[in-house]
């Protein structure tokens, strides 16, 4: 049952580097991924811009002047590189017992992410969450971020209008999304994307841990 001193029903969460440590291992695969292809390797902070956004969106940014006969070529070493290390990504320390909190709390969860179907399934599979969440919805399931599609389908499925919705993220995609859905967001700072790009996608607040994402949730959720 969901409380009425809630000020947010519904809580959604972005997946890599918002609960999962994901980024630097995401980064070095693209940048992997363009260096095996002969393509020039973008820095950390080109790499890390596109986390967030569905794979043939953001391998398309980072490799622009790539032919699109050979976008399946960068999107296979890209998968190389990823899935070699995927067992070893951990969830930010604090992220499994804030969930369990949350949950034990009364709100609805859910994950919008711009991983595919089979990616999230592995993850939340391999850290034992399969079902914490109410709902989830994947960048392959409809449109990538920053298209609102991924929060309002969630809205939709567990019946929440948007002033009752929080997303949580660690990107300026995740932002947009929320905005552009008509929810209300919170940034995090310990992924992706830096506080001042965060700053501009107009969040609530920026948190810098999991630590403070508590307290502001006790505080203000």
């Amino acid at each position: 049952m969901i409380s009425s001193r809630l000020r947010y029903r519904l809580l959604v969460f972005d997946w890599d580097g918002t609960l999962a440590d994901s980024t630097s291992i995401i980064a070095e695969a693209i940048q992997s991924a363009c260096r095996d292809i002969g393509e020039p390797v973008p820095d950390d902070v080109s790499a890390r811009f596109v986390i967030g956004l569905g794979l043939a969106q953001a391998l398309a940014h980072v490799a622009p002047a790539l032919p699109g006969h050979r976008h399946h070529e960068l999107s296979a070493r890209y998968r190389h590189h990823y899935l070699a290390r995927d067992a070893q990504i951990p969830l930010f320390d604090g992220a499994a017992a804030l969930l369990a909190d949350l949950h034990a709390q009364g709100y609805l969860l859910a994950v919008a992410t711009g991983k595919t179907r089979v990616g999230l399934d592995r993850a939340l599979a391999g850290n034992a969450l399969g079902n914490r969440f109410h709902a989830t919805r994947c960048a392959d399931e409809g449109h990538p971020k920053p298209h609102p599609d991924m929060l309002l389908h969630l809205m939709s499925t567990l019946e929440v209008v948007p002033h009752e919705t929080l997303m949580i993220g660690d990107t300026t995609h995740d932002l947009e999304l929320a905005r552009a859905a008509g929810a209300d967001s919170l940034a995090v700072a310990y992924g992706a994307h830096q506080a001042e790009g965060l700053a501009g996608g107009g969040p609530l607040a920026i948190v810098h841990s999991i630590g403070e994402l508590r307290a502001w949730l006790a505080a203000n959720a």
